[in-house]
């Protein structure tokens, strides 16, 4: 899971009393004010989507850019080119969208700084965005009632904020999907996962799938966190996932930014071995990084990788890839395959969906976040199941109030390729009820 803080409890914690959303929301406030000459240069507006001031709608995207870890510089990109293909229609009802953009620069400060400017901005909503620090962002938005629309999923506080309208499962439905998706096809199951707090609830996750499938519990291997090879850890993982010679075993390698050093180690490693499968989730493992690993000849050939959406070739995309065509032909940070991207094309058709339900009435944070919460359901041309955001959700006895789509599309690598590996998605909310994550 590039880059992402798992799910570290299920206790709907973030749902705060208004008095100390505002006393967060302060103290939060006064560090992003301190940190914003520092990170001035991470936050801007879009040239030449709106020249208005005086009736144009503003909305925020941010995600990490330029950093050592993970960046997705993707997902304001593809903010821009929607917003340039609606407003090139005559905007909605009249108004032109007017994009801000923030870079949180992988740090806590940088969030809560992102998040201070949406405040001090009067966006109606922060819309196709990513940052792991959700207990730094969520305080400054809840206490100005500001939604957050379409998060990637890396952060607890997503699925459990008042202000919160996700569009995915974050982790917890891929990794659920992927032990579903496992149990028929494997032997022993190796997960090698970070020796952390963070890491200590993978296992459960991937267990859940697992059981649901009637297969035993992954073989749960721990790897310090600060590792610069995995050499020993290849090996042991080997071992283990080929200790029933009657099935073959299969390698799940859920190390965050370290995953893609991890298979370095382990395609050499491996050739000492039986044969072994390897299976990850979108969040590890996508078209780019499948390309860079060898394609066919590479270690996921043949692997199991869990999605939120339909694979890239699915027709169900092929409006994304018009506007990306027309309005951001040559631009390079935008890959229709990579989740980061789609997860902001699906965020922002649930914001234009409210905005065409306000119609002609007052466009404020405020409306936008009331028309999400009063029952509208969006569409998204069969790229997820119909969204909507009741206040107790199906997951909320779990402690997810705000998930709504517990979908995972199973795909596999055939000749390099991602392609599907169901005919419809897997629904994960049965199996994450009954799921012991505590």
């Amino acid at each position: 899971m590039t880059g992402r803080r798992p799910i570290l409890s299920t206790a709907p914690s973030s749902i705060l009393p208004a008095a100390h959303r505002r006393v967060r929301a302060t103290a939060l406030s006064a560090l992003a004010m301190t940190a914003c000459v520092s990170l001035a240069a991470g936050c801007g507006v879009v040239p030449g989507l709106s020249t208005s001031t005086d009736d144009s709608i503003k909305v925020m995207t941010w995600a990490p850019q330029g950093t050592s870890a993970t960046n997705k510089p993707g997902m304001p990109a593809m903010a821009a080119a929607y917003i340039k293909w609606i407003n090139s229609q005559g905007g909605i009802h009249g108004h032109k969208l007017k994009l801000l953009t923030c870079n949180d620069h992988n740090t806590s400060v940088g969030a809560a700084t992102c998040a201070q400017r949406a405040v001090d901005e009067s966006v109606v909503a922060v819309v196709g965005s990513y940052s792991q620090f959700g207990d730094s962002y969520f305080a400054p938005l809840e206490g100005a009632a500001i939604p957050y629309i379409g998060g990637y999923g890396a952060s607890n506080e997503e699925f459990t904020s008042p202000v919160s309208y996700p569009v995915n499962g974050g982790s917890l439905t891929l990794l659920a999907g992927l032990g579903e998706a496992l149990a028929d096809s494997c032997g022993p199951v190796t997960l090698v996962r970070p020796d952390s707090i963070a890491g200590d609830q993978l296992p459960q996750l991937l267990d859940s799938g697992l059981h649901a499938g009637g297969h035993a519990k992954a073989i749960d291997q721990l790897a310090a966190e600060d590792l610069t090879e995995y050499d020993q850890q290849s090996q042991r993982a080997l071992e283990s996932a080929t200790s029933d010679s009657a099935k073959t075993g299969c390698v799940v390698p859920e190390l965050g930014d370290r995953t893609a050093t991890f298979m370095d180690n382990f395609q050499r490693a491996r050739q000492d071995y039986p044969k072994v499968k390897t299976a990850a989730e979108v969040g590890s493992v996508d078209q780019t990084v499948i390309n860079s690993t060898g394609g066919a000849a590479g270690p996921y050939e043949g692997s199991y990788i869990t999605g939120w959406y339909p694979v890239a070739s699915d027709r169900r995309w092929d409006e994304m890839k018009r506007v990306i065509s027309k309005e951001a032909f040559g631009d390079n940070r935008i890959d229709p395959a990579d989740a980061g991207v789609q997860t902001t094309w699906i965020a922002y058709q649930v914001l234009t969906a409210a905005l065409e339900k306000i119609g002609d009435g007052e466009i404020s944070a405020d409306s936008v976040r009331h028309t999400l919460s009063d029952g509208l359901k969006v569409s998204t041309g069969g790229l997820t199941p119909s969204l909507s955001w009741p206040y107790q959700g199906k997951l909320a006895a779990a402690g997810f109030a705000r998930l709504a789509n517990a979908d995972v599309n199973v795909q596999t690598v055939r000749s390099g390729l991602l392609e599907s590996a169901n005919k419809q998605a897997l629904d994960m909310t049965k199996i994450l009820e009954n799921a012991d994550l505590s």
